[in-house]
């Protein structure tokens, strides 16, 4: 099956197609269902909270790539911060966040993110006494339970749209391919029959009474059904609260993100130069579209995957040396100045 991502470009004359996630994958057998007397309640009762308080839909300015893209994301604190996937704010030079509900605009900054768990952490400008969406906490999830996907539908914005399904399967795990081509494996995801669109993703997965269960991030579609899938929302702001520590890891990446200032080509086992920048730091290290990056800071460099890892390890402003084969098939070296750019 076939699986595009849930969230994409707002359908707008001008706009560029963005397809920001693809995932090709089976469905695995489904785990056993908790007891459905039980299942969907936590141990108090539920306060049936309002259809859309705390959804933001997010709209980002690719600067590098001349386009725009559009999400959806959830606030998650009163100050301001907005969880959403990491694929929404990918190559995003600018923001425009805008509150559903209160219909107020914000500009916004990355606080981090992790392109393995495909989480990213926003944080509005000049925001206080925000309303959050309404966590599900102790609900427990089951095969069967009905839910409800809300979010910025093909990036037009306005109310979130919905939909509607039920959760067919737990804990799967799906591969997921950017618009690159570059492969990410997601664990542990919910799957639903949810026909979500492009620009669900950030939205929220939610229960019958409005509570978050999780965040959607990926959908599937074929001639005859759909298929949506979420982090789970108690994983998601696991990763979140790692971002918030301020502590980067192998997992999460934390404040200003190092820039090369190259397009690769789509070739997965090498990092081939599609472009280079004009008086960006491949350009003034001497790079050209053709070469093939080898070695960054000391790390070997055999895939596009290998240079984005070694990439997020780079810190804005200092010098690293940088081999490449040139499009004479000469071995060269050098030493390369990344400057701050957008998120992966």
């Amino acid at each position: 099956m076939r699986l595009i991502g849930a969230c994409s470009d707002a359908l707008v004359p001008g706009l560029t197609r963005r397809l920001l996630l693809a995932v090709l994958a089976t469905l695995a057998p489904a785990v056993a269902a908790s007891p459905a007397g039980a299942a969907g309640h936590s141990a108090h009762p539920s306060v049936t909270a309002r259809p859309n308080v705390g959804i933001v839909n997010i709209y980002t300015t690719l600067g590098y790539q001349h386009g725009l893209a559009a999400g959806t994301g959830m606030v998650i604190s009163r100050s301001g911060e907005v969880l959403t996937n990491n694929h929404v704010i990918n190559g995003a030079t600018k923001f425009k966040v805008v509150d559903v509900t209160t219909h107020h605009r914000y500009t916004a900054t990355v606080v981090g993110y992790s392109v393995s768990r495909d989480i990213a952490l926003l944080q509005l400008a000049h925001a206080s006494g925000l309303r959050t969406v309404k966590r599900g906490g102790a609900i427990s999830l089951h095969v069967g339970m009905r839910i409800v996907a809300r979010g910025n539908a093909q990036g037009r914005g306005g109310p979130p749209k919905t939909a509607r399904g039920r959760i067919i399967a737990l804990h799967q795990q799906i591969v997921a391919k950017d618009e690159a081509g570059d492969p990410e494996t997601l664990n542990n995801m919910i799957a639903t029959d949810a026909p979500v669109v492009p620009g669900y993703s950030g939205g929220p997965l939610e229960n019958g009474q409005n509570r978050v269960l999780g965040i959607v991030t990926a959908g599937s579609t074929t001639s005859s059904f759909r298929r949506g899938f979420a982090i789970p929302l108690r994983q998601a702001l696991q990763i979140a609260r790692r971002i918030e520590s301020g502590k980067p890891n192998a997992i999460v990446h934390i404040g200003p993100t190092a820039f090369l200032g190259v397009r690769l080509a789509n070739v997965a086992d090498e990092a081939k130069i599609a472009s280079v920048l004009q008086g960006k730091p491949a350009d003034l290290a001497g790079l050209a579209a053709g070469d093939v990056i080898t070695s960054l800071n000391g790390t070997t460099i055999s895939s596009r995957t290998d240079l984005r890892q070694a990439v997020l390890q780079l810190v804005p402003g200092k010098a690293v040396p940088i081999g490449w084969t040139d499009t004479s098939d000469v071995a060269q070296t050098g030493t390369i100045t990344p400057i701050s750019g957008p998120p992966q």
